[in-house]
Protein backbone atom coordinates (compact mmCIF):
# COMPACT_ATOMS: atom_id res chain seq x y z
CA UNK A 1 0.00 0.00 0.00
CA UNK A 2 2.58 2.16 1.00
CA UNK A 3 4.70 2.03 -2.57
CA UNK A 4 1.72 1.71 -4.62
CA UNK A 5 0.74 5.30 -2.78
CA UNK A 6 4.28 6.62 -3.48
CA UNK A 7 4.35 5.37 -7.08
CA UNK A 8 0.89 7.03 -7.70
CA UNK A 9 2.88 10.34 -6.47
CA UNK A 10 1.69 10.61 -3.08
CA UNK A 11 4.48 12.44 -0.54
CA UNK A 12 5.75 10.31 1.88
CA UNK A 13 3.82 11.48 4.73
CA UNK A 14 0.93 10.89 2.59
CA UNK A 15 1.45 7.73 1.49
CA UNK A 16 1.87 6.62 5.39
CA UNK A 17 -1.61 8.41 6.09
CA UNK A 18 -2.93 6.29 3.40
CA UNK A 19 -1.54 2.75 4.29
CA UNK A 20 -2.64 3.55 7.75
CA UNK A 21 -6.01 4.37 6.70
CA UNK A 22 -6.01 0.93 4.38
CA UNK A 23 -4.86 -0.90 7.69
CA UNK A 24 -7.18 0.40 9.91
CA UNK A 25 -9.87 -0.82 7.71
CA UNK A 26 -8.37 -5.05 8.07
CA UNK A 27 -8.70 -7.55 10.74
CA UNK A 28 -5.45 -8.34 12.48
CA UNK A 29 -3.68 -4.48 12.00
CA UNK A 30 -3.16 -3.59 15.12
CA UNK A 31 0.85 -4.62 15.64
CA UNK A 32 1.55 -2.93 12.29
CA UNK A 33 -0.71 -0.14 12.83
CA UNK A 34 0.93 0.39 16.35
CA UNK A 35 4.49 -0.21 14.70
CA UNK A 36 3.84 2.39 12.15
CA UNK A 37 2.49 4.98 14.65
CA UNK A 38 5.59 4.53 16.73
CA UNK A 39 7.60 4.71 13.89
CA UNK A 40 6.41 8.41 13.33
CA UNK A 41 6.31 9.19 16.79
CA UNK A 42 10.22 8.04 17.11
CA UNK A 43 11.01 10.14 14.25
CA UNK A 44 9.70 13.23 15.24
CA UNK A 45 12.76 12.95 17.92
CA UNK A 46 15.17 12.94 15.43
CA UNK A 47 17.94 10.46 13.57
CA UNK A 48 19.89 8.20 16.61
CA UNK A 49 20.97 4.85 16.29
CA UNK A 50 19.17 4.50 19.77
CA UNK A 51 15.77 5.46 18.56
CA UNK A 52 16.04 2.66 15.88
CA UNK A 53 17.08 0.52 18.48
CA UNK A 54 14.16 1.43 20.38
CA UNK A 55 11.66 0.41 17.62
CA UNK A 56 12.58 -3.50 17.70
CA UNK A 57 15.04 -5.60 16.25
CA UNK A 58 13.58 -5.81 12.59
CA UNK A 59 12.99 -9.62 12.71
CA UNK A 60 9.52 -9.55 12.70
CA UNK A 61 7.90 -7.65 9.44
CA UNK A 62 5.99 -4.83 11.33
CA UNK A 63 9.48 -3.83 12.96
CA UNK A 64 11.43 -3.66 9.98
CA UNK A 65 8.84 -1.51 8.45
CA UNK A 66 8.74 0.35 11.49
CA UNK A 67 12.29 0.89 11.32
CA UNK A 68 12.19 1.44 7.28
CA UNK A 69 9.55 4.23 7.82
CA UNK A 70 11.74 5.85 10.75
CA UNK A 71 14.62 6.02 8.71
CA UNK A 72 12.88 7.30 5.77
CA UNK A 73 11.22 9.48 7.74
CA UNK A 74 14.48 11.72 9.74
CA UNK A 75 15.83 11.60 6.01
CA UNK A 76 13.60 12.18 3.45
CA UNK A 77 15.18 14.35 0.96
CA UNK A 78 16.62 12.96 -2.18
CA UNK A 79 20.31 14.07 -1.18
CA UNK A 80 19.83 11.94 1.98
CA UNK A 81 19.65 8.65 0.80
CA UNK A 82 22.18 7.57 1.69
CA UNK A 83 21.93 8.83 5.12
CA UNK A 84 18.60 7.13 5.71
CA UNK A 85 19.97 3.50 4.43
CA UNK A 86 22.58 4.29 6.98
CA UNK A 87 20.50 4.54 9.68
CA UNK A 88 17.97 1.80 8.43
CA UNK A 89 20.89 -0.79 9.08
CA UNK A 90 22.75 0.71 12.16
CA UNK A 91 20.99 -1.68 14.42
CA UNK A 92 21.98 -4.89 16.34
CA UNK A 93 19.04 -7.08 14.31
CA UNK A 94 17.77 -7.79 10.38
CA UNK A 95 19.59 -4.98 8.93
CA UNK A 96 19.51 -6.63 5.86
CA UNK A 97 15.44 -6.34 5.79
CA UNK A 98 15.30 -3.32 7.33
CA UNK A 99 17.82 -1.34 4.78
CA UNK A 100 15.52 -3.35 1.78
CA UNK A 101 12.60 -2.30 2.56
CA UNK A 102 14.05 1.56 3.20
CA UNK A 103 15.40 1.15 -0.05
CA UNK A 104 12.21 0.38 -1.58
CA UNK A 105 10.32 3.13 0.38
CA UNK A 106 13.05 6.06 -0.59
CA UNK A 107 13.70 4.22 -4.29
CA UNK A 108 9.71 4.32 -5.39
CA UNK A 109 9.54 8.13 -3.45
CA UNK A 110 12.80 9.77 -5.33
CA UNK A 111 13.69 6.85 -8.03
CA UNK A 112 16.58 5.69 -9.18
CA UNK A 113 18.89 9.23 -9.55
CA UNK A 114 18.47 9.59 -5.84
CA UNK A 115 21.05 6.89 -5.43
CA UNK A 116 24.98 8.18 -5.68
CA UNK A 117 26.27 6.54 -8.64
CA UNK A 118 29.40 4.89 -6.89
CA UNK A 119 26.91 2.48 -5.14
CA UNK A 120 24.27 2.47 -8.19
CA UNK A 121 27.29 1.42 -10.84
CA UNK A 122 28.14 -1.62 -7.86
CA UNK A 123 25.29 -3.65 -7.77
CA UNK A 124 25.32 -7.07 -8.77
CA UNK A 125 22.43 -7.28 -11.55
CA UNK A 126 22.03 -3.83 -11.87
CA UNK A 127 20.95 -4.14 -15.82
CA UNK A 128 17.82 -6.80 -14.60
CA UNK A 129 17.04 -4.65 -11.80
CA UNK A 130 16.86 -1.41 -13.95
CA UNK A 131 14.71 -3.44 -16.52
CA UNK A 132 12.31 -4.84 -13.82
CA UNK A 133 11.81 -1.39 -12.28
CA UNK A 134 11.26 -0.11 -15.34
CA UNK A 135 8.52 -2.71 -16.62
CA UNK A 136 6.98 -1.98 -12.59
CA UNK A 137 6.58 1.76 -13.33
CA UNK A 138 5.17 1.03 -16.60
CA UNK A 139 2.61 -1.23 -15.55
CA UNK A 140 1.10 0.47 -12.43
CA UNK A 141 1.28 4.28 -13.83
CA UNK A 142 0.51 3.62 -17.38
CA UNK A 143 -1.50 0.31 -17.57
CA UNK A 144 -4.70 1.43 -18.70
CA UNK A 145 -2.37 2.87 -21.95
CA UNK A 146 -0.49 -0.54 -21.96
CA UNK A 147 -3.29 -2.73 -22.22
CA UNK A 148 -6.34 -2.99 -24.58
CA UNK A 149 -9.12 -5.04 -25.65
CA UNK A 150 -6.56 -7.41 -27.34
CA UNK A 151 -4.06 -8.00 -24.62
CA UNK A 152 -1.45 -6.17 -23.44
CA UNK A 153 0.88 -4.30 -25.93
CA UNK A 154 4.11 -4.69 -24.39
CA UNK A 155 6.20 -7.92 -23.79
CA UNK A 156 5.32 -8.29 -19.91
CA UNK A 157 3.46 -11.34 -20.04
CA UNK A 158 6.64 -12.86 -22.62
CA UNK A 159 8.97 -11.57 -19.64
CA UNK A 160 7.08 -12.74 -16.83
CA UNK A 161 4.85 -15.70 -18.11
CA UNK A 162 3.41 -16.34 -14.10
CA UNK A 163 4.50 -19.59 -14.27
Amino acid sequence: MLIGSLMRGSDLDRAIDEAMTQLRARHGHAEVYQAITQAIETARRGPSPEHIESLGGGWVAEEALAMAIYASLVYPEPSQVVDALALSVTHSGDSDSTGAICGNILGALHGETALPPQLAFEVEGRDTILTLADDFVFEFTSGDRLHGDYGPFTRWTDRYPGW
